[in-house]
C-alpha cells in the first residue's frame, strides 16, 4: 500500500465530508445558533427593560411613600389642630356654663335670703305683738317687762 495514494484518498474523503457537511448540515446549525443568539440577546434586552422598570418603580416607590408621609404629617397636624379647636370651644362652653350655674345658684341664694328675711319679720312680728298682748295684759311693771323680752329673745 502506497502512502501517498492512501493520503490522496483520504484528503478526497474529507474534501468530500466537507463539501456535504457544509451544504447540508451546516445551515441547519447557522440557523439554530443564529436562533438561540438572537432569543439570548432578545433575553439580555428584556433583562436591561425590566432593570430599568425596577429602578423606575423604585423611583416611584420612594416618592409613592414619601407623599404618603407628607399626607399623614398634614392629617396629624390637622387632626391636632381641629382638636384644639375642640378644647377651645370646650372650654368656652364650660366657662359660660359655669357662669350660668354661678349666676343661677347666686339668684336661688338671693331668693332664698329674701325669703328667709321676711319669714324672720314674719315671726319677730308675730312675736312683737305676741309680747305686747302679754304686756298689755298684764299691770306693766318692769320686772313682767323683763321677763317677757326675755322669752321673746330666747325665742328668736
Amino acid at each position: 500500500m502506497n502512502f501517498n495514494a492512501t493520503l490522496i484518498g483520504q484528503t478526497i474523503a474529507f474534501i468530500i465530508f466537507v463539501w456535504f457537511t457544509r451544504t447540508y448540515i451546516w445551515p441547519f446549525i447557522i440557523t439554530a445558533m443564529n436562533e438561540r443568539e438572537t432569543r439570548i440577546a432578545d433575553g439580555l434586552a428584556a433583562a436591561e427593560k425590566g432593570q430599568a422598570a425596577l429602578v423606575e418603580a423604585e423611583a416611584q416607590k420612594a416618592e409613592l411613600i414619601e407623599e404618603g408621609k407628607q399626607q399623614a404629617a398634614e392629617i396629624v397636624s390637622q387632626g391636632q389642630k381641629r382638636h384644639d379647636e375642640l378644647v377651645e370651644a370646650a372650654k368656652g362652653d364650660g366657662q359660660s356654663e359655669k357662669e350660668k350655674i354661678l349666676a343661677a345658684a347666686q339668684a336661688e341664694i338671693e331668693q332664698q335670703r329674701t325669703q328667709a328675711r321676711e319669714e324672720l319679720r314674719a315671726q319677730v312680728a308675730a312675736l312683737a305683738v305676741a309680747g305686747a298682748e302679754q304686756i298689755l295684759m298684764r299691770e306693766v311693771d318692769q320686772n313682767a317687762h323683763n321677763e317677757v323680752l326675755g322669752k321673746i329673745s330666747a325665742d328668736l
